[in-house]
């Protein structure tokens, strides 16, 4: 497997989420945990909150995403990452259209590009982790119960006074709900800004604070709307993050889907070390 030598890339973003991007439709570069780690470094790599391989399924011919953490680890699949990949089949000519299934970790997830260049991601279901009703994010001397919801990522939402009083995140918070989320969780706060529109910040689990999380988004509309009053409707909520706006909205299904923009910003070659 080719894993050395310059590579083509692209760096994109969705609402301030960034991606290394990797094209590799004939899935040569097989890169490790190490690879990933010093590509999305912020001073000695490109920088990203992770990185998406762009794959195809040779026996089926569908396009892959295959997307892991900053720090190398695999994640079952990210919101605006894969608006950022869709965004990259368009830039690379791979693909240009209007609706798009492709492979992920978790499963065949669909894509709808929109006349004004947004672009949805249909997140399928959400479900509900049992936590037990002493569960809490804690922060400091503050603490606060939480929901658990899985989409298909696990996150720990919890619905605070203000944001600031989920401190720095530099580190991750601490969540007290012993074997709920075996495989580590993003941890979400959420404010209310008005009907169907929260404000959130997030700490994703491999990463750090990002400036946005899109299957964090979907699972805090999703608790919103049951756990904390709001309305069970399938209007589109707002969800401000530091890094833009997206728009959530559950259909009768009961598939979230996530809509917001995709950018691409560079595009070069990159030598993937050994």
């Amino acid at each position: 497997m080719k894993t050395a030598g310059p590579q083509p890339f692209l760096k994109g973003h969705g609402t301030g989420n960034d991606f290394v991007l990797i094209p590799d439709l004939g899935n040569e570069c097989d890169l490790s945990a190490d690879q990933v780690r010093a590509l999305c470094d912020r001073h000695f790599g490109i920088g990203g909150d992770g990185l998406i391989r762009i794959a195809r399924d040779a026996s089926t011919g569908f396009l892959i995403m295959d997307y892991r953490n900053a720090d190398g680890s695999l994640a079952e699949m990210c919101g605006n990452g894969a608006r950022v990949f869709i965004r990259a089949l368009q830039y690379l000519d791979i693909w240009d259209g209007e609706e798009l299934e492709f492979e992920t970790r978790a499963g065949r997830i669909r894509g709808i590009v929109h006349p004004d260049a947004s672009i949805s991601i249909d997140m399928g279901p959400a479900n509900l982790v049992e936590v037990g009703s002493q569960a809490q994010v804690v922060v400091g001397e503050r603490s606060w119960p939480l929901v658990g919801v899985r989409v298909p990522n696990p996150h720990a939402v919890v619905f605070i006074d203000d944001l600031i009083h989920a401190g720095l995140l530099h580190e991750p918070p601490e969540v007290t709900a012993a074997g709920a989320f075996p495989d580590g969780v993003n941890v979400e706060f959420v404010v209310a800004r008005g009907d169907r529109h929260v404000a959130m910040r997030v700490h994703e689990r491999g990463v750090g604070e990002t400036l946005s999380c899109g299957t964090g988004a979907c699972a805090v509309v999703w608790a919103a709307a049951r756990h904390v009053g709001g309305p069970r409707t399938h209007d589109e909520w707002q969800v401000d993050v530091p890094g833009g706006t997206v728009f959530v909205h559950e259909d009768e299904r009961g598939h979230l889907l996530l809509r917001g923009p995709a950018v691409i910003v560079a595009q070069g070659q990159v030598h993937i070390g050994v």
